[in-house]
């Protein structure tokens, strides 16, 4: 499984600045409102000490019955600008979560294809749902606990030192234990906590797929295998929890034992200094109070310092899916009168539709070639067909192609510039690939075929649809509108290819690959949907995978490949009179 890649603290740093700055208004109330609330929890104490000095001085039940008074309204107060200061919080995290998600969702659309199928489900799985949520609890949760808190704790440690400065500088003296335990979780944190992330991104892969394939596992008896390796991968998530943990197990404790030594001294020190004349019993009592009082707005920082952590961690690997090349955006589109379907933008000279392959060798990974030195041309508005046995290297090449991979040596160029090397946005337009794997999307029928061409009409959806043969969409009780996917109507495999196929239509580029795209179809279905598109498609150059050789014969030309090498090319008739690979299978396909 190839990682995508984790942004690095610059990054991050960045993102997070304009994550806040795009809602600049919502941060400056949110801020205004929790500076408000600070300041009005700073008068109880300050007040109460007031209280005890009154007493002291002898002073009347009226005197305390005022400042009591007085401490009710500032705890009322503080209460009102707390609750609207969370929920003006709030509302400014969910709209920054749901930003991030459609930031997301976009980053990963434009990922290449090839990348997506190496990275495998478990991580983008895991990137999209573990780690979008915890950058979501962090900014609706996290940053609004730190923002308080550092801004509380700035106003606590000031009103003591306006109390008066010893005492200011004696309630300092449990920070730098505080300090310095802090900077060593947090040089350890970050890599612990991605290493945490990549180990249950293996972990979602290795369920997902025993998951996906339980039939194969249950008939091949792999499951005791299959076991087996989600434990080792469990073992894997569990040792690196382990060593998150062992880091907040040193955190928390030695920041504990720090919280109780400021107040201790305090009122050791004023005790000693009051007799003096230096402070009052007062000033003392609301000292004490107020380092009391900070012990809250400390532990939920330190708190959500851990959690900050993590948030920051799941933010790195959110955003490295964003440093992949981009993807380019999908083209727009016009009327075609030609065939009531959607019309790439912009014209294309024949010369730029010429796709041609020199000397391609291609492997998967650190294996052997699959492919070794193709030599193939395709002539603009041609249809060719590519038979050959399983694991001849068909799908391969179509792969290659469709520039979802590079070839190892050699070169594959449309219109004279390789194909990987055009800008995405005009290779999906130029250049589509179907294969016999479908996805039908949860949506109405309409929003399945708008992927192909947002802006298609209802008439030119439904004449793809006729144009494939996909005449079961007019038995639909809501036609265009009939709900699709889990919980709605569900299609079947040969149904989800005519829709797949009726997309192809839509999006109509200038050349297709089908890869065994009718696969799913009963043999006179197939016949009828690969006559009825080839007539759609007529003049556009056409590139088939065929596992039914019928379409072979309807082809313009034949290139047949075995074990990885193109061995003969040429016309139906002409490769049966030569009696050699192709002819063989020709008299095999008809008994």
């Amino acid at each position: 499984m190839t990682r995508l890649p984790v942004a690095d603290r610059a990054v991050v740093r960045r993102a997070a600045r304009d994550l806040l700055a795009r809602d600049r208004r919502a941060v400056a109330i949110v801020l205004v409102l929790h500076g408000a609330a600070a300041i009005a929890g700073l008068a109880a104490p300050w007040l109460l000490g007031r209280i005890v000095d009154e007493v002291a001085a002898g002073g009347g039940a009226a005197a305390v019955d005022r400042l009591a008074l007085a401490i009710g309204v500032c705890v009322l107060a503080q209460g009102l600008l707390s609750r609207y200061a969370q929920y003006a919080g709030h509302r400014f995290g969910e709209r920054a979560v749901a930003r991030l998600r459609e930031d997301f969702v976009s980053r990963t659309l434009d990922l290449p294809v090839s990348l997506v199928e190496r990275a495998g489900t478990g991580e983008l799985a895991t990137r999209s749902s573990v780690d979008v949520t915890t950058v979501g609890t962090t900014v609706r949760d996290v940053v609004p606990v730190i923002v308080i808190a550092t801004t509380q704790l700035s106003l606590l440690y000031g009103a003591i030192f306006l109390l008066h400065p010893l005492l200011g500088l004696v309630a300092l003296t449990g920070l730098p234990s505080i300090f310095a335990v802090t900077r060593w979780y947090l040089r350890r944190a970050r890599p612990a906590y991605l290493a945490e992330g990549a180990a249950t991104a293996e972990l979602t892969e290795a369920l997902t797929t025993t998951a996906e394939g339980a039939r194969t596992v249950e008939a091949l008896r792999l499951g005791a295998d299959r076991i087996a390796h989600g434990t080792q991968r469990i073992g894997q998530v569990w040792a690196t929890r382990r060593a998150t943990l062992a880091l907040r197990s040193v955190f928390f404790p030695v920041v504990e034992a720090s919280y109780a030594l400021p107040i201790a001294a305090v009122l050791l020190i004023g005790g000693f200094v009051m007799p003096r004349g230096m402070v009052t019993l007062g000033e003392v009592v609301a000292a004490a109070l107020y380092l009391q009082q900070a012990i809250d707005p400390l532990d939920r920082l330190l708190q959500w310092t851990e959690q900050a952590q993590r948030g920051l961690a799941s933010f790195a690997r959110v955003l490295g899916v964003g440093q992949e090349p981009d993807n380019g955006s999908r083209p727009d589109t016009v009327a075609s009168a030609a065939h009531g379907i959607p019309e790439p933008r912009g014209t294309v000279s024949t010369a730029e539709e010429r796709l041609v392959v020199r000397g391609a060798r291609f492997s998967y990974a650190d294996g052997p070639d699959v492919l070794h030195g193709i030599e193939l041309e395709v002539h603009p508005g041609e249809r060719l067909a590519i038979v050959g046995p399983s694991g001849a290297g068909k799908s391969t090449l179509a792969r290659l192609l469709a520039g979802i991979d590079a070839p190892r040596e050699g070169v594959v160029s449309l219109g004279g510039r390789p194909v990987t090397d055009l800008p995405p946005a005009e290779r999906r337009r130029r250049i589509a690939l179907v294969t016999q794997e479908h996805h039908v999307f949860i949506g109405s029928l309409r929003d399945n075929l708008a992927f192909a061409a947002s802006g298609a009409s209802d008439d030119q959806m439904r004449s793809a649809l006729a144009a494939v043969g996909a005449d079961w969409y007019t038995d639909l009780p809501d036609g265009l509108d009939t709900q699709l996917g889990d919980g709605a109507r569900e299609l079947s495999a040969a149904d989800a290819q005519q829709l797949a196929l009726a997309r192809l239509v839509l999006a109509d580029p200038h050349t297709l690959i089908l890869d065994e795209a009718t696969a799913a179809l009963d043999p006179t279905t197939a016949r009828r949907t690969e006559r009825a598109l080839a007539a759609v498609v007529s003049g556009r150059t056409v590139i088939a995978i065929a596992h039914r050789l019928n379409t072979a014969h309807d082809a313009d030309r034949v290139a047949v490949l075995e074990d990885g090498r193109l061995t003969e090319l040429g016309s139906h008739d002409d490769l049966v009179n030569a009696d050699g690979a192709y002819a063989a299978l020709w008299r095999s396909w008809h008994g």
